[in-house]
């Protein structure tokens, strides 16, 4: 439905609502006035409703006339808002074309740009890991050389160490040889930390035709006592036992400890019986296992090493804590040097403080001479004050007419007495 049909619609309900308002009105004054000015009345609503009806004709020929005028102007307005419309969608239409064209080409240009720059990236990075490639294989061959001679020179530092090995195992074989192992490697504990005054090699112990392999000296101002020092290597029952535990066999490591644990103290006994020897020595002596996986198996043993200590006085000891035992040894040697001197460094001491107090005295005595000497000078500037406001008044000649009347010697005796003063 139109605008202008609307208002028509609207204009033809307002007639009928006025239609029913005078209808209202003629049937209410019928009905209360039957006098004979009712029909006179009756003209006048109708001549009124005429009129009223002639009016609304009058005004809905001129409402259709403006509406119909309206139409055609919105009709024509709308017309050219369409073709304004149309021209604008044909021109945004073409904008459009043209931007997508444009677009296009520069996406066409920047896909091209993007192959050659990619084209370019894609070649450098070829080269790139062309080169780095190549180095890196060049670097990888020649550290796989340098490893492989490495080797190879490995495998034949391990041909020599098993050529070693061999020799040592035929070395340890050999009773005497262990022996000499044991004592050689006691000899350079010793030596690495004791001086040589601080122990004796193949000790005697007061006993003639028997020695130790070692004596340590004992850190004291009294008469010398050793401590007895012997190396032993049961090698064939510590085999014995590596042998049982590689092997797993749990029966065989079990008899093996036992036999192992019976040589040492059979060892232990020996070192007791024949090396120690109070007063010449102390009152026990030390065992040394050449090697920590033999003491180490002491040690494993449960209260072994204790009960030897305690039953035979003999102390067994590893390379490690013989070393520490032996740094002991060396600090009670310091301490006792520092005893033997402490006397000398307090007499030291006394005449350094006499020479001190004497010191002190002539400190003393220099005081008093400054003291008298700054009492003098002020002396002899109150004297000089007191000469010269007395000669306020007079004038002072020239360096000439002083020459004559102050002769050089004096002049030269007053400089030099001066220089005293001023030495002084």
């Amino acid at each position: 439905m139109s605008f202008v049909e609307i208002i028509l619609l609207a204009g033809i309900v307002v007639l009928l609502v006025l239609g029913g308002i005078l209808l209202w009105r003629l049937h209410a004054l019928t009905a209360s006035d039957n006098n004979a000015g009712a029909d006179r009345k009756l003209i006048e609503i109708q001549t009124q409703l005429d009129l009223a009806a002639r009016q609304a004709d009058t005004r809905e020929k001129a409402i259709r006339e403006e509406f119909h005028g309206n139409r055609e102007e919105i009709t024509k307005a709308i017309n050219e808002l369409s073709d304004t419309m149309r021209k604008f969608g044909q021109h945004q239409t073409d904008q459009q074309e043209q931007f997508r064209n444009k677009l296009d080409d520069k996406m066409k240009e920047l896909r091209t740009e993007n192959s050659q720059k990619l084209d370019e990236m894609r070649k450098t990075v070829d080269e790139k890991l062309q080169t780095t490639l190549e180095k890196r294989l060049s670097e990888s061959f020649k550290t796989v050389s340098e490893r492989l001679e490495a080797v190879h020179k490995g495998l034949g530092d391990m041909q020599a160490l098993a050529t070693g090995v061999g020799d040592l195992k035929r070395v340890l074989t050999n009773v005497k040889s262990r022996g000499t192992f044991g004592e050689v490697q006691l000899e350079l504990l010793i030596e690495d930390v004791l001086t040589p005054n601080q122990y004796v090699a193949n000790y005697d112990c007061g006993r003639k035709g028997v020695h130790v392999e070692f004596g340590i000296r004992m850190p004291s101002s009294e008469d010398e006592v050793f401590l007895p020092v012997d190396a032993k290597f049961p090698t064939e029952d510590y085999e014995r036992l590596l042998t049982a535990v590689e092997a797993g066999d749990t029966d065989g490591i079990a008899s093996a400890q036992k036999t192992l644990a019976t040589r040492v103290k059979g060892f232990a006994k020996e070192v007791a019986q024949k090396y120690i020897n109070p007063p010449h020595t102390t009152p026990s002596a030390i065992l040394f296992l050449p090697t920590e996986g033999l003491y180490a198996e002491m040690l494993r043993l449960p209260g072994f090493v204790e009960d030897v200590q305690r039953e035979l006085n003999v102390t067994i000891t590893g390379p490690t804590n013989f070393q520490v035992l032996l740094t002991t040894f060396r600090m009670g040697f310091q301490q006792m040097a520092m005893q033997e001197h402490a006397s000398e460094v307090w007499k030291v001491l006394g005449a350094v403080k006499r020479e001190f107090n004497r010191y002190g005295d002539h400190l003393t005595a220099m005081s008093k001479n400054v003291h008298a000497m700054e009492k003098h000078v002020e002396k002899l500037a109150t004297r000089k004050n007191v000469m010269l406001r007395a000669l306020k008044g007079v004038d002072e000649v020239s360096a000439s007419d002083a020459q004559v009347f102050l002769p050089e010697s004096a002049s030269d005796g007053s400089a030099s007495a001066d220089g005293e003063d001023e030495a002084d």
